[in-house]
């Protein structure tokens, strides 16, 4: 597997270059916005590691040159942590991000499921359940031929449900993945987001793909006798 390092702090790109090839991954670096795109988007990488605060072209700007033709899996690595941050990136085609300062073994178990999960979507980015599409790289969602319009929160959401269709998620789980923030039990922001996705993606539809696990969380899934 070969992965691309574009992060400006030359002992940080050193340290994950370091860290990953000792996990039997081929690396490259690049220390700019500039070298980064030219090396992502003539390159054949399984992986590309973004720093967003990058001199010149920051990560933004990368991302979202990167996505005009390539669908390489990319995971956001930045000190900014601001919730704009996560959803911009998102909304740019990042499939994950990862706050600094992080543990090294956090960063290799998402490459790791990033890898996994690129591998599976090669040749179609298009994650489907029953009559529901949804294009992570063209942040587009379909069901029965109808596009949702969808607030980027929203998307970020049915994206998550989707990722993990069948696996039912805790309020405290959504609320890390989606929001970045810790669940506080006395809000209902989780509650209001499913609310108003369920309107969008399941009121018109007999069949329902979201679901509430009482006392667990939610889950979507296709149940033939929903």
């Amino acid at each position: 597997m070969k992965l691309l390092i574009i992060e400006d702090e030359v002992r940080a790109a050193d340290y994950l270059k370091q860290g990953l090839s000792e996990n039997g991954y081929s690396v490259e670096v690049a220390y700019n916005g500039t070298d980064g795109l030219h090396a992502a988007a003539n390159g054949d990488h399984d992986l590309i590691i973004l720093d967003i605060m990058l001199p010149g072209i920051d990560g933004f700007a990368v991302l979202s040159a990167l996505r005009t033709n390539k669908t390489t899996p990319v995971l956001l690595l930045t000190a900014k942590g601001q919730t704009n941050d996560k959803v911009r990136g998102f909304d740019l085609g990042a499939d994950d991000y990862l706050v600094k300062p992080f543990q090294f073994p956090e960063l290799l178990a998402r490459v790791r499921a990033l890898l996994k999960r690129g591998k599976a979507a090669t040749s179609d980015p298009v994650l489907r359940v029953a009559d529901l599409e949804v294009d992570p790289v063209r942040h587009r969602a379909i069901r029965s031929g109808k596009r949702m319009d969808l607030t980027a929160r929203e998307f970020a959401l049915l994206a998550l449900l989707v990722q993990r269709t069948g696996e039912v998620l805790s309020r405290t789980q959504i609320a890390s993945l989606v929001w970045d923030i810790n669940f506080d039990s006395d809000t209902n922001v989780v509650e209001v987001a499913i609310r108003r996705l369920r309107a969008k993606v399941d009121d018109e539809f007999e069949h329902k793909l979201i679901h509430t696990v009482r006392g667990v969380g939610y889950v979507l899934e296709h149940r033939v006798n929903a």
